[in-house]
Order: structure tokens, then C-alpha cells, then sequence
């Protein structure tokens, strides 16, 4: 059975289907929202490799948010406890 057909019987039950031009729109907005070093918005990329560089890019970014978070942190507990600016970065983070 192809793959067209597993698709299609499987989206039969109610669900609507997303066409192969749908799935490729999509991929194409995605290949565009990464940065131009991962890969050329020129290039003809597949799905697959856009999927991968995606997800990569995601875990950069958290443990880029991971990094900074624990720099704040520190930069905060060594900041005086009475100063008005520590108190609303403190409250802008609860």
C-alpha cells in the first residue's frame, strides 16, 4: 500500500487532510523562520533535513534561555536585596 493511501485512510476518520502543497507551505515558512547559517532560504532543502535543523535550532535556543536565566539568577543574588530595580526584575520574573 502507498504511503498516499496510508495517509488518506488514516485521515478518513473525521479528520481533515493536509495536502502534500499544505505540508510544503508549511516547511518552506518554517526553513524561513531559521537563521540564514543553518540553511540558504535560496536552496531547495528537504523536509526532512528543514525538520532536523528546526528541532536543533529550538535546543540551541533553550539552552541559550537555560544560560541566561542561571546568569540573571546569579547577577540577582549578588545584586543589593533594598534596590527597587532587583525588586521589579524579581517581580517581572514571577
Amino acid at each position: 500500500m502507498s504511503s498516499r493511501r496510508s495517509r488518506s485512510r488514516a485521515s478518513s476518520g473525521g479528520a481533515s487532510r493536509i495536502s502534500d502543497e499544505q505540508i510544503s507551505d508549511l516547511v518552506a515558512k518554517l526553513q524561513a523562520l531559521l537563521p540564514e547559517a543553518r540553511l540558504r532560504s535560496n536552496d531547495r532543502v528537504p523536509s526532512a533535513r528543514v525538520l532536523q535543523e528546526t528541532c536543533s535550532y529550538i535546543r540551541s535556543l533553550h539552552r541559550e534561555v537555560d544560560d541566561l536565566s542561571d546568569r540573571l539568577s546569579e547577577l540577582l543574588a549578588t545584586a543589593d536585596v533594598s534596590t527597587a530595580q532587583a525588586a521589579v526584575i524579581r517581580s517581572l520574573l514571577m
